[in-house]
C-alpha cells in the first residue's frame, strides 16, 4: 500500500482561496489521506505565508495524523537557465515553518543541453533542511519536456551532488508539452521521490485534469514503472457536490492500485 496525498486544489482552486487550506485539512483525513499538499498559489493574501500562519498550518495537519508537502510555484532555475538560489532559499524557509516533507518547486529554464546544474550551490542551500527538495514537470515547455529532466539529473551524478534532489512525477503534465507519458517514466523513474496522479482530456491549451478511470490504459501502465513506495498525490478536482466521499474513494483507490 502506498501513502497517498491530497493536493488541496482537489477541493477546488476557489474553494481554497476563499475558505483557506485548513477548512480542507479535516475532510482529507477523514478521507484516509497520509499527507496533505499545501498550494502557495492558493494563498488568499501574503499572510498566509507568513511563518507564524505556516506554522499553525502544519500543527493542524499534524493534529489531524498527517504529514506536509509544500509546494510553490516557483521555478528552481531562471529562464536562462540560472539557479535562483532566492527562489529556493524562500520555499525551504517556508517549507521548514510549515513542517513540510517535501518542498516542490517547478524546474524552470534549466536546458536539456545544459553543461552546470549548480549541484555545489544547491547542496549549500538545502544542507540542513528537513524538507527534501523535488522539482515537477510542468505543463509548459521550459521545465516540462523529459530531455530537461534527463540532463539535469545526469550533470547532477557528474557533479557529485546526486542527492540534492528527487523528482515529482506529474504523469498528466507531460502531454501539455506534447511528451509521452510512458517515455517519461522509463527514462525519468529512478529519481522519482513523489508521484501525481491524474489523467487529461480535451486538446491543446483547452486540456483539464480529471480523475483517471480503473480502466485507463495509459495511467495503468505508467504506476507499475514508478518506484512503488513513494507517495501518490491526488491531483484531480473532486466533484464540488461530494469531496469527503470522493477523497475517500480515491484514496483507497490509488493506496492499492
Amino acid at each position: 500500500m502506498s501513502d497517498v496525498v491530497i493536493v488541496a486544489s482537489a477541493f477546488g482552486v476557489d474553494a481554497v482561496r476563499r475558505d483557506g487550506h485548513r477548512k480542507w485539512v479535516a475532510v482529507a483525513a477523514e478521507g484516509g489521506a497520509s499527507g496533505f499538499e499545501v498550494r502557495r498559489e492558493l494563498f488568499a493574501s501574503e499572510a498566509e505565508a507568513a511563518p507564524k500562519a505556516l506554522v499553525t498550518l502544519g500543527e493542524a495537519i499534524r493534529a489531524h495524523g498527517m504529514w506536509s508537502v509544500y509546494s510553490t510555484p516557483d521555478a528552481l532555475y531562471t529562464a536562462d537557465g540560472a539557479l535562483d538560489e532566492p527562489a529556493l532559499r524562500k520555499a525551504l524557509t517556508e517549507a521548514a515553518a510549515l513542517g513540510a516533507r517535501f518542498v516542490k518547486l517547478q524546474l524552470g529554464g534549466f536546458a536539456a543541453d545544459a553543461d552546470h546544474a549548480a549541484g555545489a550551490e544547491i547542496a549549500a542551500c538545502v544542507r540542513g533542511a528537513k524538507p527534501r527538495l523535488v522539482v515537477e514537470n510542468g505543463q509548459l515547455r521550459e521545465g516540462g519536456l523529459v530531455a530537461q529532466f534527463a540532463r539535469l539529473f545526469e550533470l547532477l551524478q557528474r557533479e557529485g551532488h546526486a542527492d540534492v534532489l528527487g523528482m515529482t512525477f506529474d504523469i498528466g503534465n507531460w502531454q501539455w508539452p506534447g511528451e509521452v507519458p510512458l517515455d517519461a517514466a522509463d527514462r525519468l523513474a529512478p529519481y522519482v521521490e513523489y508521484i501525481h496522479c491524474k489523467a487529461v482530456t480535451g486538446e491543446g491549451a483547452r486540456r483539464f485534469a480529471v480523475a483517471p478511470a480503473p480502466d485507463d490504459p495509459v495511467f495503468a501502465a505508467i504506476l507499475p514503472l514508478l518506484p512503488r513506495a513513494v507517495p501518490r498525490g491526488i491531483e484531480f478536482p473532486f466533484e464540488a457536490n461530494r469531496p469527503a466521499a470522493d477523497a475517500s474513494h480515491y484514496v483507497t483507490w490509488l493506496a492499492g492500485a
